[in-house]
């Protein structure tokens, strides 16, 4: 554990803080994206909800996702899709992270993101911005695209905090 989250007085602080640290980190990675597959991509949100799946538990994670998703769509960084999309990756990590106890529930990012984020989002946003329910295959693949990528790096700072002993 750091120095930072020793000095704090209790959990529930520290969970508070570590959420907001990680709601403006989303914020301030959604300007990068990287080339995967011919598409840009923004996986760094679904990085966040990795560790913080692990570090704050799937209640506080998904908390701070949906912070991020709001301040991002509030200042035109993101789109209404980043509502069903970040809680639900970062809600399935910390549920998957208190049954096995170990970093690879990362990767269970893309089971919230892309199962239940896309679909809520071609059944409950679509309609409301013009666009075909039916575009769930192409939703699923789009949140599959950043999701899966997002997860890896995740998973990869997990374990480069825990070497560096800083978990």
């Amino acid at each position: 554990m750091s120095n930072l989250t020793r000095s704090l007085p209790n959990s529930m602080t520290r969970k508070l803080v570590l959420a907001g640290i990680f709601a403006a980190l989303g914020v301030f990675l959604s300007s990068f994206a990287l080339p995967v597959v011919g598409a840009r991509v923004f996986p760094f949100q679904h990085a966040i909800n990795a560790v913080a799946g692990v570090l704050l538990g799937p209640w506080w994670a998904a908390g701070s996702a949906l912070v991020t998703a709001t301040i991002r769509v509030s200042i035109g960084t993101g789109t209404l899709f980043a509502f069903p999309g970040s809680p639900f990756g970062a809600l399935a990590v910390g549920l998957a992270y208190r049954f096995l106890r170990r970093d690879e529930a990362a990767f269970f990012e893309p089971v919230g993101t892309v199962l239940l984020g896309a679909t809520l989002g071609a059944l409950l946003i679509s309609p409301f911005i013009g666009e075909a329910a039916g575009g769930l295959f192409a939703l699923m693949v789009a949140f599959a695209l950043s999701s899966v990528p997002g997860a890896v790096i995740g998973y990869l700072v997990l374990k480069a905090l825990r070497r560096a002993g800083a978990l």
